[in-house]
Protein backbone atom coordinates (compact mmCIF):
# COMPACT_ATOMS: atom_id res chain seq x y z
CA UNK A 1 0.00 0.00 0.00
CA UNK A 2 1.68 3.00 -1.13
CA UNK A 3 1.91 6.31 1.38
CA UNK A 4 -1.12 8.27 0.04
CA UNK A 5 -3.69 5.01 0.15
CA UNK A 6 -2.24 4.18 3.68
CA UNK A 7 -2.94 8.07 4.74
CA UNK A 8 -6.57 7.60 3.24
CA UNK A 9 -7.15 4.79 5.47
CA UNK A 10 -5.65 6.26 8.45
CA UNK A 11 -8.24 9.21 7.89
CA UNK A 12 -11.18 6.85 7.07
CA UNK A 13 -10.38 5.42 10.27
CA UNK A 14 -10.19 8.08 12.31
CA UNK A 15 -13.35 9.53 10.94
CA UNK A 16 -15.29 6.29 12.12
CA UNK A 17 -14.13 5.97 15.24
CA UNK A 18 -15.04 9.65 15.73
CA UNK A 19 -18.58 8.85 14.39
CA UNK A 20 -18.90 5.64 16.60
CA UNK A 21 -17.56 7.83 19.81
CA UNK A 22 -20.10 10.22 19.11
CA UNK A 23 -23.09 7.81 19.09
CA UNK A 24 -21.75 6.32 22.13
CA UNK A 25 -21.61 9.34 24.00
CA UNK A 26 -25.21 10.58 23.20
CA UNK A 27 -26.11 7.60 24.12
CA UNK A 28 -24.64 7.94 27.24
CA UNK A 29 -25.78 11.39 27.86
CA UNK A 30 -29.40 9.76 27.59
CA UNK A 31 -29.24 7.62 30.11
CA UNK A 32 -27.41 10.14 32.24
CA UNK A 33 -30.59 12.41 31.28
CA UNK A 34 -32.86 9.59 32.30
CA UNK A 35 -31.09 9.00 35.87
CA UNK A 36 -31.48 12.21 36.58
CA UNK A 37 -35.11 12.89 35.54
CA UNK A 38 -36.27 9.42 36.57
CA UNK A 39 -38.39 6.77 34.13
CA UNK A 40 -41.11 9.48 33.91
CA UNK A 41 -39.31 11.30 30.82
CA UNK A 42 -39.48 7.44 29.31
CA UNK A 43 -42.69 6.03 27.78
CA UNK A 44 -41.97 3.45 30.49
CA UNK A 45 -44.77 2.75 33.23
CA UNK A 46 -45.17 0.04 36.35
CA UNK A 47 -46.63 -2.07 33.71
CA UNK A 48 -44.20 -2.13 31.18
CA UNK A 49 -41.05 -1.66 32.60
CA UNK A 50 -38.47 -2.56 29.41
CA UNK A 51 -38.87 -0.60 27.04
CA UNK A 52 -37.06 0.31 23.89
CA UNK A 53 -33.39 0.05 25.36
CA UNK A 54 -34.19 -3.07 26.54
CA UNK A 55 -34.29 -4.53 22.77
CA UNK A 56 -31.76 -2.64 21.79
CA UNK A 57 -29.84 -4.66 24.64
CA UNK A 58 -31.17 -8.14 23.95
CA UNK A 59 -30.68 -8.06 19.94
CA UNK A 60 -27.06 -6.93 20.91
CA UNK A 61 -27.00 -10.23 23.86
CA UNK A 62 -28.73 -12.27 21.49
CA UNK A 63 -26.56 -11.57 18.31
CA UNK A 64 -23.26 -11.62 20.27
CA UNK A 65 -24.06 -15.03 21.09
CA UNK A 66 -24.90 -16.21 17.59
CA UNK A 67 -21.94 -14.41 15.67
CA UNK A 68 -19.42 -16.79 17.32
CA UNK A 69 -20.91 -19.62 15.82
CA UNK A 70 -19.21 -18.40 12.75
CA UNK A 71 -15.86 -19.33 15.08
CA UNK A 72 -17.33 -22.63 15.63
CA UNK A 73 -18.34 -24.12 12.55
CA UNK A 74 -14.52 -23.64 11.73
CA UNK A 75 -12.61 -24.54 14.76
CA UNK A 76 -15.38 -27.26 16.22
CA UNK A 77 -16.82 -28.64 12.52
CA UNK A 78 -13.68 -28.18 10.76
CA UNK A 79 -15.11 -26.40 7.92
CA UNK A 80 -12.00 -24.61 6.30
CA UNK A 81 -13.82 -21.73 4.97
CA UNK A 82 -15.06 -20.13 8.04
CA UNK A 83 -11.70 -20.98 10.38
CA UNK A 84 -9.94 -17.42 8.79
CA UNK A 85 -13.21 -16.10 9.78
CA UNK A 86 -12.50 -17.08 13.68
CA UNK A 87 -11.20 -14.04 14.81
CA UNK A 88 -13.57 -11.30 13.44
CA UNK A 89 -16.54 -13.51 14.96
CA UNK A 90 -14.74 -13.25 18.01
CA UNK A 91 -14.28 -9.49 18.56
CA UNK A 92 -18.07 -8.88 17.33
CA UNK A 93 -19.07 -11.42 20.01
CA UNK A 94 -16.95 -9.37 22.35
CA UNK A 95 -18.18 -6.18 21.57
CA UNK A 96 -21.67 -6.65 20.68
CA UNK A 97 -22.10 -8.62 24.55
CA UNK A 98 -20.56 -5.42 26.11
CA UNK A 99 -22.56 -3.36 24.26
CA UNK A 100 -25.46 -4.74 25.36
CA UNK A 101 -25.15 -5.52 29.09
CA UNK A 102 -24.15 -1.28 28.76
CA UNK A 103 -27.26 -0.39 27.50
CA UNK A 104 -28.98 -2.56 29.85
CA UNK A 105 -27.21 -1.66 33.12
CA UNK A 106 -27.64 2.22 32.06
CA UNK A 107 -31.46 1.78 31.41
CA UNK A 108 -31.62 0.47 35.44
CA UNK A 109 -31.14 3.76 36.53
CA UNK A 110 -28.28 3.02 38.96
CA UNK A 111 -26.03 1.11 37.24
CA UNK A 112 -23.56 1.00 40.69
CA UNK A 113 -26.22 -1.22 42.12
CA UNK A 114 -24.90 -4.13 39.51
CA UNK A 115 -22.04 -5.27 42.72
CA UNK A 116 -25.02 -5.89 44.59
CA UNK A 117 -26.06 -8.48 42.20
CA UNK A 118 -22.70 -9.55 41.34
CA UNK A 119 -21.48 -9.84 45.05
CA UNK A 120 -24.78 -11.78 46.24
CA UNK A 121 -25.77 -14.00 43.71
CA UNK A 122 -29.39 -15.56 43.91
CA UNK A 123 -28.94 -18.87 41.92
CA UNK A 124 -33.00 -19.47 42.69
CA UNK A 125 -32.87 -16.58 39.62
CA UNK A 126 -32.57 -16.94 36.28
CA UNK A 127 -31.51 -12.75 36.51
CA UNK A 128 -28.57 -14.65 38.91
CA UNK A 129 -27.60 -17.02 36.44
CA UNK A 130 -26.45 -14.62 33.89
CA UNK A 131 -24.29 -13.15 36.41
CA UNK A 132 -22.12 -16.26 36.42
CA UNK A 133 -23.06 -16.59 32.25
CA UNK A 134 -22.09 -12.97 30.80
CA UNK A 135 -18.53 -12.71 32.62
CA UNK A 136 -17.92 -16.28 31.85
CA UNK A 137 -19.15 -15.99 28.27
CA UNK A 138 -16.06 -12.82 27.90
CA UNK A 139 -13.52 -15.08 29.52
CA UNK A 140 -14.43 -18.30 27.44
CA UNK A 141 -14.11 -15.84 24.24
CA UNK A 142 -11.01 -14.21 25.25
CA UNK A 143 -9.58 -17.53 26.00
CA UNK A 144 -10.74 -18.78 22.30
CA UNK A 145 -9.18 -15.68 20.79
CA UNK A 146 -6.26 -16.29 22.35
CA UNK A 147 -5.84 -19.64 20.62
CA UNK A 148 -6.71 -18.42 17.44
CA UNK A 149 -3.95 -15.49 17.31
CA UNK A 150 -1.07 -17.60 19.36
CA UNK A 151 0.43 -19.83 17.16
CA UNK A 152 1.91 -21.81 19.75
CA UNK A 153 -1.80 -22.04 21.34
CA UNK A 154 -3.40 -23.08 18.06
CA UNK A 155 -3.67 -26.94 19.12
CA UNK A 156 -5.95 -25.70 21.77
CA UNK A 157 -8.11 -23.81 19.34
CA UNK A 158 -10.84 -26.80 18.72
CA UNK A 159 -10.86 -27.42 22.90
CA UNK A 160 -11.32 -23.55 23.40
CA UNK A 161 -13.89 -23.20 20.54
CA UNK A 162 -16.35 -26.24 21.60
CA UNK A 163 -16.08 -25.03 25.46
CA UNK A 164 -17.60 -21.30 23.62
CA UNK A 165 -20.08 -23.39 21.54
CA UNK A 166 -21.23 -25.24 24.50
CA UNK A 167 -21.18 -21.34 26.55
CA UNK A 168 -22.88 -19.66 24.04
CA UNK A 169 -25.88 -22.60 23.96
CA UNK A 170 -26.16 -21.89 27.96
CA UNK A 171 -25.84 -17.85 27.94
CA UNK A 172 -28.75 -17.80 25.32
CA UNK A 173 -31.19 -20.42 27.25
CA UNK A 174 -30.31 -18.14 29.98
CA UNK A 175 -31.62 -14.97 28.11
CA UNK A 176 -33.99 -16.97 26.55
CA UNK A 177 -35.15 -18.43 29.68
CA UNK A 178 -35.37 -14.94 31.66
CA UNK A 179 -38.41 -14.58 29.83
CA UNK A 180 -39.36 -18.11 29.23
CA UNK A 181 -40.02 -18.55 33.38
CA UNK A 182 -41.70 -15.83 34.51
CA UNK A 183 -44.85 -16.65 36.00
CA UNK A 184 -45.92 -12.71 36.30
CA UNK A 185 -46.45 -12.78 32.12
CA UNK A 186 -48.60 -15.33 30.65
CA UNK A 187 -47.35 -14.00 27.08
CA UNK A 188 -43.83 -15.01 27.98
CA UNK A 189 -44.13 -18.42 30.05
CA UNK A 190 -43.44 -21.51 27.61
CA UNK A 191 -40.88 -24.06 26.90
CA UNK A 192 -40.43 -23.25 23.77
CA UNK A 193 -38.65 -19.86 24.29
CA UNK A 194 -35.59 -20.93 25.39
CA UNK A 195 -34.60 -22.55 21.72
CA UNK A 196 -36.19 -20.16 19.70
CA UNK A 197 -33.94 -17.23 21.31
CA UNK A 198 -30.83 -20.13 20.59
CA UNK A 199 -32.04 -20.41 16.57
CA UNK A 200 -32.20 -16.60 16.45
CA UNK A 201 -28.90 -16.27 17.87
CA UNK A 202 -27.82 -17.76 14.83
CA UNK A 203 -29.53 -16.12 12.01
CA UNK A 204 -29.09 -12.54 14.00
CA UNK A 205 -25.52 -13.34 14.78
CA UNK A 206 -24.67 -14.81 10.89
CA UNK A 207 -26.62 -11.54 9.47
CA UNK A 208 -25.12 -9.15 11.53
CA UNK A 209 -21.60 -10.81 10.45
CA UNK A 210 -22.01 -11.22 7.15
CA UNK A 211 -22.79 -7.10 7.12
CA UNK A 212 -19.41 -6.48 8.68
CA UNK A 213 -17.66 -8.60 6.52
CA UNK A 214 -18.65 -6.90 3.32
CA UNK A 215 -18.19 -3.41 5.03
CA UNK A 216 -14.21 -4.53 5.55
CA UNK A 217 -14.24 -5.80 2.08
CA UNK A 218 -15.36 -3.29 0.53
CA UNK A 219 -13.11 -1.04 2.90
CA UNK A 220 -10.16 -2.48 1.43
CA UNK A 221 -10.87 -2.77 -2.22
CA UNK A 222 -11.90 -6.74 -2.01
CA UNK A 223 -14.71 -8.74 -3.32
CA UNK A 224 -15.72 -12.28 -1.43
CA UNK A 225 -15.71 -15.18 -3.33
CA UNK A 226 -19.07 -16.21 -4.93
CA UNK A 227 -18.81 -20.09 -3.62
CA UNK A 228 -18.39 -18.66 -0.34
CA UNK A 229 -20.79 -15.69 -0.41
CA UNK A 230 -23.11 -18.72 -1.74
CA UNK A 231 -22.29 -20.83 1.12
CA UNK A 232 -22.88 -18.15 3.83
CA UNK A 233 -26.31 -17.48 1.95
CA UNK A 234 -27.58 -20.87 2.49
CA UNK A 235 -26.70 -21.31 5.92
CA UNK A 236 -28.17 -18.21 6.79
CA UNK A 237 -31.46 -19.04 4.92
CA UNK A 238 -31.28 -21.92 6.81
CA UNK A 239 -30.92 -20.48 10.25
CA UNK A 240 -33.79 -17.66 8.62
CA UNK A 241 -36.03 -21.21 8.37
CA UNK A 242 -35.76 -22.32 11.52
CA UNK A 243 -36.30 -18.71 12.98
CA UNK A 244 -40.14 -18.90 11.63
CA UNK A 245 -40.77 -22.49 12.36
CA UNK A 246 -39.85 -22.02 16.54
CA UNK A 247 -41.96 -18.70 15.94
CA UNK A 248 -44.46 -20.48 14.14
CA UNK A 249 -44.65 -23.22 16.82
CA UNK A 250 -44.75 -20.48 19.62
CA UNK A 251 -47.58 -18.86 18.56
CA UNK A 252 -49.79 -22.15 17.31
CA UNK A 253 -49.03 -23.06 20.95
CA UNK A 254 -50.38 -20.53 22.22
CA UNK A 255 -53.59 -20.21 20.18
CA UNK A 256 -53.87 -24.22 21.22
CA UNK A 257 -54.77 -23.37 24.81
CA UNK A 258 -57.67 -21.49 25.28
CA UNK A 259 -56.35 -19.45 27.68
CA UNK A 260 -53.82 -18.05 25.84
CA UNK A 261 -56.64 -16.94 22.67
CA UNK A 262 -56.83 -12.96 23.84
CA UNK A 263 -53.21 -12.80 24.01
CA UNK A 264 -52.72 -14.16 20.39
CA UNK A 265 -55.61 -11.90 19.17
CA UNK A 266 -54.22 -9.16 20.63
CA UNK A 267 -50.34 -9.88 19.71
CA UNK A 268 -51.29 -10.92 15.88
CA UNK A 269 -54.66 -8.86 14.80
CA UNK A 270 -55.94 -6.26 17.18
CA UNK A 271 -53.11 -4.81 18.53
CA UNK A 272 -52.25 -2.04 17.22
CA UNK A 273 -48.41 -1.11 16.19
CA UNK A 274 -47.80 -4.98 17.43
CA UNK A 275 -49.39 -6.86 14.76
CA UNK A 276 -48.33 -4.59 12.22
CA UNK A 277 -44.59 -5.21 13.08
CA UNK A 278 -45.39 -8.74 13.28
CA UNK A 279 -46.81 -9.16 9.96
CA UNK A 280 -44.77 -6.63 8.18
CA UNK A 281 -42.34 -6.07 9.95
CA UNK A 282 -40.89 -9.16 10.82
CA UNK A 283 -42.39 -11.62 8.81
CA UNK A 284 -42.57 -9.85 5.43
CA UNK A 285 -39.61 -7.85 5.66
CA UNK A 286 -37.41 -9.68 8.33
CA UNK A 287 -38.34 -13.19 6.61
CA UNK A 288 -39.57 -13.63 3.41
CA UNK A 289 -37.87 -10.85 1.75
CA UNK A 290 -34.45 -11.70 2.53
CA UNK A 291 -35.66 -15.86 1.24
CA UNK A 292 -36.43 -14.56 -1.70
CA UNK A 293 -33.50 -12.28 -2.32
CA UNK A 294 -31.38 -15.95 -1.56
CA UNK A 295 -33.56 -17.93 -3.42
CA UNK A 296 -34.87 -16.74 -6.48
CA UNK A 297 -33.82 -16.25 -9.82
CA UNK A 298 -33.35 -12.39 -10.71
CA UNK A 299 -32.98 -11.72 -7.21
CA UNK A 300 -30.25 -14.21 -5.52
CA UNK A 301 -27.52 -13.14 -8.29
CA UNK A 302 -28.19 -9.28 -7.80
CA UNK A 303 -25.57 -7.46 -6.36
CA UNK A 304 -25.57 -7.00 -2.74
CA UNK A 305 -28.26 -9.23 -2.11
CA UNK A 306 -26.90 -11.05 0.36
CA UNK A 307 -25.91 -8.02 2.34
CA UNK A 308 -29.37 -6.94 1.52
CA UNK A 309 -30.83 -9.98 3.04
CA UNK A 310 -29.09 -9.89 6.00
CA UNK A 311 -30.25 -6.12 7.18
CA UNK A 312 -33.59 -7.23 6.51
CA UNK A 313 -33.01 -9.70 8.95
CA UNK A 314 -32.08 -7.38 11.35
CA UNK A 315 -34.81 -5.03 10.73
CA UNK A 316 -36.84 -7.97 11.16
CA UNK A 317 -35.16 -8.90 14.69
CA UNK A 318 -36.03 -5.74 16.16
CA UNK A 319 -39.46 -5.60 15.14
CA UNK A 320 -40.05 -9.87 16.40
CA UNK A 321 -38.14 -8.33 19.65
CA UNK A 322 -40.37 -4.94 20.11
CA UNK A 323 -43.27 -7.65 19.91
CA UNK A 324 -42.35 -10.21 21.94
CA UNK A 325 -40.81 -7.73 24.64
CA UNK A 326 -43.36 -4.92 24.76
CA UNK A 327 -46.33 -6.55 23.34
CA UNK A 328 -45.60 -9.66 26.01
CA UNK A 329 -45.70 -6.35 28.59
CA UNK A 330 -48.97 -4.29 27.28
CA UNK A 331 -50.90 -7.29 27.72
CA UNK A 332 -52.12 -8.05 31.19
CA UNK A 333 -51.91 -11.21 33.25
CA UNK A 334 -54.76 -12.65 33.52
CA UNK A 335 -55.55 -13.69 36.92
CA UNK A 336 -58.62 -14.96 36.70
CA UNK A 337 -59.74 -16.93 33.91
CA UNK A 338 -63.26 -15.92 32.33
CA UNK A 339 -63.51 -13.25 34.53
CA UNK A 340 -62.32 -9.47 34.15
CA UNK A 341 -60.68 -7.81 36.98
CA UNK A 342 -60.15 -4.60 37.83
CA UNK A 343 -58.34 -1.62 40.22
CA UNK A 344 -56.93 1.84 40.90
CA UNK A 345 -53.26 0.09 39.39
CA UNK A 346 -55.24 -0.52 35.96
CA UNK A 347 -55.23 -4.19 36.34
CA UNK A 348 -56.72 -6.19 33.66
CA UNK A 349 -56.43 -3.30 31.46
CA UNK A 350 -54.02 -3.12 27.97
CA UNK A 351 -51.26 -0.77 28.56
CA UNK A 352 -50.06 1.20 25.98
CA UNK A 353 -45.97 2.39 25.47
CA UNK A 354 -44.44 4.95 23.25
CA UNK A 355 -40.46 5.24 23.42
CA UNK A 356 -39.01 8.81 23.84
CA UNK A 357 -35.91 10.10 22.44
CA UNK A 358 -33.90 8.88 25.27
CA UNK A 359 -34.89 5.80 25.21
CA UNK A 360 -34.18 5.68 21.31
CA UNK A 361 -30.97 7.45 21.68
CA UNK A 362 -29.49 4.73 24.89
CA UNK A 363 -30.39 2.54 22.01
CA UNK A 364 -28.14 3.79 19.25
CA UNK A 365 -25.66 4.61 21.99
CA UNK A 366 -25.62 0.64 22.35
CA UNK A 367 -24.93 0.36 18.68
CA UNK A 368 -21.91 3.24 18.31
CA UNK A 369 -20.85 1.67 21.30
CA UNK A 370 -20.09 -1.95 19.46
CA UNK A 371 -19.56 -0.27 16.47
CA UNK A 372 -16.51 1.71 17.67
CA UNK A 373 -15.23 -1.45 19.51
CA UNK A 374 -15.41 -3.55 16.31
CA UNK A 375 -13.57 -0.10 14.39
CA UNK A 376 -10.76 0.34 16.37
CA UNK A 377 -10.14 -3.46 17.56
CA UNK A 378 -10.07 -4.38 13.56
CA UNK A 379 -7.56 -1.59 12.81
CA UNK A 380 -5.21 -2.50 15.51
CA UNK A 381 -5.50 -6.45 15.41
CA UNK A 382 -5.86 -6.64 11.54
CA UNK A 383 -8.61 -9.02 11.57
CA UNK A 384 -9.68 -8.97 7.62
CA UNK A 385 -10.58 -11.92 6.50
CA UNK A 386 -8.41 -13.64 3.55
CA UNK A 387 -9.05 -16.53 1.82
CA UNK A 388 -6.28 -18.52 -0.35
CA UNK A 389 -8.99 -19.40 -2.95
CA UNK A 390 -6.33 -21.71 -5.01
CA UNK A 391 -5.82 -24.02 -1.96
CA UNK A 392 -9.56 -24.20 -0.78
CA UNK A 393 -10.01 -24.74 -4.33
CA UNK A 394 -7.89 -27.57 -4.59
CA UNK A 395 -9.02 -28.73 -1.41
CA UNK A 396 -12.62 -29.03 -2.37
CA UNK A 397 -13.70 -26.51 0.12
CA UNK A 398 -15.77 -24.51 -2.52
CA UNK A 399 -17.63 -27.40 -3.92
CA UNK A 400 -21.24 -26.71 -3.09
Amino acid sequence: MDYAAKRSAETKFYLLAALGGLVSAIGVGAALYMEHHGHAVTGMNNQIVWGLPHVFAIFLVVAASGVLNVASIGSVFGKTVYKTRGQLAGLLCFAMLAAGLVVILLDLGRADRIMVAATHVNLTSVFGWNMILYPGMFAIAFVYMWTLMEKRMYPYSKAAGFAAFIWRLMLTTGTGSIFGFIAARQAYQSAVVAPMFIIMSFAWGMAVFMVVQKAMYLWNGMALHPAIRNRFKRLLATFVAAVFYFVAVYHLTNIYYAKQTAFEQFILLDGGIFPQLFWGGWLVAGTLLPLALIFLPGLKDMPGSATLASLLIIVGAFCQLYVFIIGGEAFPLEIFPGMTAGSSFFDGRIDHYSPSLPELLLGIGGIGIAFTMVVVGVHVLKFLPEDDVAKLEAAGALAD
